[in-house]
């Protein structure tokens, strides 16, 4: 099963207010995922070169205080805490800062990393997951979340949606890829690194490793329906921008509502009943291999 969900703000007026327009959608396709859940969100674009890392802790009770205590350097970045999750914001070297992760907090697992993006994930029920992080009071310009029935790996939070790679970029998926190993097998020569068996990750990894090379986002979709073999819906997030795809089947539901206001995107139209104006918005059902595109 799975849901998948996303907003655009387009108005000003509405970001401080993404929190609680995006946490309704997520909450109502928990009985499309009631394992796990999680929400990217984007928010105004850090100047260089600072960066926001995302982290979430191993233990739900983690001490926060205590482990920044122990940071080698105090400079290292300001902390904002939010129950196992974390947001660090630092001027350091993106690889000081990764160094410092993997060699000094191994109960800390870094979950993205931008100018941008915020991200929360875990295991359990969405409405739970939303309690503990406070989702409805979270602002920025656009989101992106995912709840997760799973049909293969493992539930854990490592293995919830959204799936991130490189900087300011997530992805969430529902449907399932036939050939993950495959993309991870060529990825992996080109030294590339995973962290689970999640099919969605070879998905996430293949565009941003194009993009890395150069392609657009849709440049590298364009790439993906050649060499992901598999049935999706895809819902992806930049600092700039919302985009959507379906497989060439589109046996995976997806529906779009937009305003002048905003652009949503559920699994079903029941997520996006709540949305301000959604009755004179303009809904639609995404057609298949048609990569749509929204800008902040």
């Amino acid at each position: 099963m799975c849901g998948i969900v996303g907003i655009l703000l387009k108005t000003e007026a509405l970001r401080p207010s993404l929190g609680k327009l995006a946490t309704p959608m997520l909450e109502c396709m928990g009985t499309r995922g009631p394992d796990s859940a999680g929400l990217a969100v984007f928010q105004n674009t850090l100047e260089e070169p600072q960066r926001r890392y995302s982290l979430r802790a191993q233990q739900p009770d983690f001490d926060w205080q205590h482990w920044q205590a122990d940071w080698p350097d105090p400079q290292l970045g300001t902390l904002e805490t939010q129950g196992a999750h974390a947001s660090l914001i630092s001027s350091c070297p993106v690889t000081q800062v990764h160094e410092f992760l993997q060699l000094f907090s191994a109960d800390v697992r870094l979950l993205a990393t931008g100018r941008a993006i915020r991200l929360f994930k875990d295991e359990g029920h969405p409405i739970e997951i939303s309690r503990r992080c406070a989702l409805p009071e979270l602002q920025g310009t656009h989101a992106v979340g995912h709840t997760r029935m799973a049909t293969e790996s493992v539930v854990s939070p490592e293995h919830a949606h959204p799936f991130t790679a490189g900087e300011d970029f997530c992805l969430v998926h529902n449907g399932s890829l036939s050939n993950p190993y495959s993309v991870r097998r060529k990825l992996e020569r080109r030294g590339i690194a995973f962290e689970t068996d999640n099919d969605t990750e070879a998905g996430c990894r293949f565009l941003q490793w194009r993009m890395r090379e150069g392609d657009t986002l849709e440049e590298a979709i364009h790439r993906s329906f050649r060499e992901l073999d598999g049935f999706f819906t895809f819902l992806m997030a930049t600092a700039g921008k919302l985009v959507l795809v379906r497989d060439g089947f589109s046996c995976k539901p997806a529906v779009v509502a937009e305003t002048d206001e905003y652009v949503a995107v559920g699994s079903e139209f029941r997520s996006l009943a709540h949305l301000p104006g959604i009755v004179n918005a303009d809904v639609f059902e995404p057609s298949p291999e048609q990569i749509y595109s929204w800008h902040v």
